[in-house]
C-alpha cells in the first residue's frame, strides 16, 4: 500500500516529483502500483464515483452500477484500497469508501512537481 502522510496539513507525496530527479526503484514501484490500479476503466470510474460522491464518501450501494457484476466491483474496490488511493470503513452490510483529499493532492504532486 501507498503511503501518502500528512504533516499539519500539508501534503507530502509518496515519492517526490517526477521532475525532481531520476525516480529510485522504490518510489518508481510505489507510483507504478497507484497508476496501474487507475489504469482499468472500471476502476477509474469507480474512483471518480467515490471522489465526487456528496459528502466525500460512497456506500458501495451508491456506486456498484458500472456495468459490472457485484463481486467483480469488490474485486476492482480492493485493488483501489491496496494501492492506498480508497479508505474504507464497515457500516453495518454496508462498505463505505473515501479518497482522502491528501491522495488527490500528492498524486498531482507526483506529476507536477516544480521547476
Amino acid at each position: 500500500m501507498v503511503e501518502l502522510p500528512v504533516v499539519e496539513g500539508e501534503v507530502v507525496p509518496c515519492c517526490p516529483p517526477v521532475t525532481s530527479a531520476a525516480l529510485s526503484e522504490a518510489d518508481s514501484v510505489r507510483m507504478a502500483a497507484m497508476f496501474k490500479a487507475l489504469s482499468d476503466p472500471v476502476r477509474l470510474r469507480l474512483f471518480s464515483r467515490v471522489a465526487s460522491h456528496e459528502g466525500g464518501e460512497a456506500c458501495v450501494c451508491d456506486i456498484q452500477d458500472v456495468g459490472v457484476s457485484q463481486p467483480t466491483v469488490s474485486h476492482h474496490l480492493k485493488k483501489l484500497r491496496e494501492a492506498g488511493l480508497l479508505s474504507s470503513q464497515r457500516r453495518g452490510t454496508w462498505v463505505y469508501y473515501r479518497v482522502e483529499p491528501s491522495v488527490l493532492a500528492a498524486m498531482a504532486g507526483l506529476l507536477v512537481g516544480s521547476r
